[in-house]
C-alpha cells in the first residue's frame, strides 16, 4: 500500500506539471496567433503626447476679424517675448488678407500664454499696425514669416516678412515696439520667398541669417525651385553680393532636381551638424518630387561658401523612410501627399543625441505630420505619424484639413519640459494653427 501511494502522488504532480506545460503553449500559441499582436507590434512612443491647443478666430483666446480664404497660419514662426511678461510670442502669416487690396496680406503678432492659449494679438497690414507700407493687389504679404531676434538693439526682437509677387516682391525685416506696432522697417527689393525660415547665425556676424524659398523658380528648368541664403547687415539689409543661391545649376547642387519638383519647398529646417564633419546639415523640401509624392534634400553645406559639399534624398522607399505616400489628384488639382512641403528642426525627442526633424504630407488623407528620427548618417531611423489616429494626440482633423501645410518650432511655451511645435491646418475657412505639446521620454 505504501508503495502504490507513492505512485498515485507521483502521478498526480506529473499529471499537474503536464497541465502547467498545457497552459504555457496555449497561451504562446494564442500570442503567435495573434490575440497579442498588438501590443507586440504598436511603437511605443519617444514622447508623452500631451495634448493640444486650437487656435482659430474666435477660440483660445484669439479674436480677429478674419474672413474666409485670409488663409491665416499658412507660415508663422515664434519671435521671442515682444511684451515682457517672460512668455515666447508668436508670429502668424495670412497672406490672402484684403487690407488696402485684395490678398494684399497681412500678419499677426500673437502674446502668448503659457498654457498656448492667445492673451491677445496685433494685426499688421496697411491698414493696421503702423504700417506705412503701399502693397499691391495680390502682393500676399505675410507669404513668409520668420522670428529673426533683436535686430536693432533695442530689447525688443523683431520680425522678416515677406511680400512675393511682382512688381513689389520685397523682404521687409519690421522692427517692433513692445505692444507689436511697427517701430519702422527695411524694405528689401527683388526677392521673391514664398517661405522664409531663420536658420540662425551662421556666417558669425551675430545677426540671425534667413533662407528665401522660391519652389516656382524655373532656373535650370520649369519649376524645378530654388532656395536663396541671405546675409543682413546691421541696417537690416540684405548683402545681395553675399547671397548663396541653391539650385539645380548653382551653389554645388548638382544633379538630381527635375522639373516640376518645387525645390525649396515653404520652409527649410537647420539640423547643425548631424554627422560632426564640420558641415551644418539644411533639410529642405521638394514637395512636388516623384510625381507629387514628394522628398525631403538633406543638404550638408560648406562651412565657408556654403555651398552643397554632399546630399541626400529622403524619398518614399528611399534613405529610411519606409511610409507609402498617396498619388492621387488632389482636390486644388495638384497631386500626391506632398511630403516636405513644411518642415521644422527639434531639440532631441528620442534622447539619442540627434536633433529631429518634423515636417508632413499635407494632402495625405487629412493631412499627415511627421517626426523623422535621423541617423548619424543623415538616414531615417524611424518615424512618428500625427494624424486622426496615429501620435498619441487625439486629433479630430477634418476630410482634406491639410494639417502640417505649415510647420515652427516654439520650444518649451508652459515652461515644465515640453516641446511646444506649432501646426497649420483648416480645412478651407479662415485657417487654423495647433500647438502641440510633447514630453520627451
Amino acid at each position: 500500500m505504501k508503495i502504490q501511494k507513492v505512485q498515485i502522488q507521483n502521478f498526480k504532480l506529473f499529471g499537474g506539471i503536464l497541465l502547467i506545460l498545457s497552459i504555457l503553449y496555449s497561451c504562446n500559441k494564442n500570442s503567435d496567433e495573434g490575440i497579442d499582436e498588438e501590443i507586440i507590434t504598436t511603437p511605443t512612443l519617444p514622447y508623452e503626447a500631451e495634448g493640444f491647443v486650437k487656435i482659430e478666430n474666435g477660440s483660445d483666446g484669439f479674436f480677429a476679424n478674419l474672413e474666409n480664404g485670409d488663409r491665416f497660419s499658412r507660415d508663422h514662426d515664434k519671435i521671442g517675448d515682444v511684451n515682457g511678461d517672460g512668455v515666447v510670442d508668436i508670429v502668424v502669416g495670412a497672406r490672402s488678407d484684403d487690407d488696402g487690396g485684395i490678398d494684399a496680406g497681412a500678419v499677426y503678432i500673437l502674446f502668448m500664454n503659457s498654457d498656448g492659449s492667445v492673451q491677445s494679438n496685433q494685426k499688421i497690414s496697411m491698414l493696421e499696425g503702423g504700417f506705412t507700407e503701399t502693397l499691391n493687389a495680390g502682393n500676399f504679404f505675410g507669404y513668409g514669416v520668420a522670428g529673426i531676434g533683436d535686430y536693432d538693439s533695442d530689447g525688443i526682437p523683431d520680425i522678416a516678412v515677406s511680400a512675393p509677387v511682382p512688381p513689389n516682391n520685397s523682404l521687409y525685416i519690421i522692427h517692433l515696439n513692445a505692444d507689436a506696432t511697427v517701430k519702422n522697417f527695411v524694405k528689401n527689393s527683388n526677392i521673391i520667398a514664398q517661405g522664409l525660415s531663420a536658420i540662425g547665425d551662421i556666417n558669425g556676424d551675430n545677426r540671425i541669417d534667413l533662407v528665401a524659398c522660391n519652389p516656382g523658380s524655373d532656373d535650370g528648368g520649369t519649376n524645378r525651385g530654388a532656395i536663396d541664403i541671405l546675409f543682413l547687415n546691421e541696417a537690416s539689409q540684405i548683402m545681395y553680393a553675399n547671397t548663396v543661391t541653391i539650385s539645380s545649376t548653382q551653389g554645388g547642387f548638382g544633379l538630381g532636381i527635375e522639373d516640376g519638383d518645387q525645390f525649396g519647398g515653404r520652409e527649410v529646417a537647420m539640423l547643425g551638424d548631424i554627422d560632426n564633419d564640420g558641415t551644418k546639415e539644411l533639410a529642405v523640401g521638394a514637395f512636388m518630387s516623384d510625381g507629387g509624392k514628394g522628398a525631403i534634400w538633406i543638404l550638408s553645406l560648406n562651412a565657408t561658401t556654403f555651398n552643397v559639399e554632399s546630399k541626400i534624398k529622403i524619398a518614399e522607399g528611399m534613405n529610411g523612410f519606409t511610409d507609402e505616400l498617396v498619388s492621387d489628384i488632389n482636390p486644388n488639382g495638384t497631386s500626391g501627399a506632398n511630403f516636405g512641403h513644411a518642415m521644422c528642426a527639434s531639440l532631441d525627442i528620442d534622447g539619442d543625441g540627434i536633433i529631429e526633424l518634423i515636417t508632413g504630407a499635407n494632402q495625405q488623407y487629412e493631412g499627415w505630420a511627421y517626426i523623422l528620427y535621423l541617423n548619424p548618417d543623415k538616414t531615417v531611423k524611424s518615424f512618428t505619424r500625427i494624424n486622426n489616429t496615429d501620435g498619441g494626440f487625439n486629433l479630430t482633423l477634418d476630410t482634406e484639413e491639410r494639417f502640417s501645410r505649415s510647420i515652427s518650432y516654439v520650444g518649451d511655451l508652459r515652461g515644465d519640459g515640453t516641446i511646444a511645435i506649432n501646426i497649420g491646418g483648416g480645412a478651407g475657412g479662415t485657417g487654423t494653427l495647433y500647438t502641440l505639446f510633447f514630453r520627451p521620454q
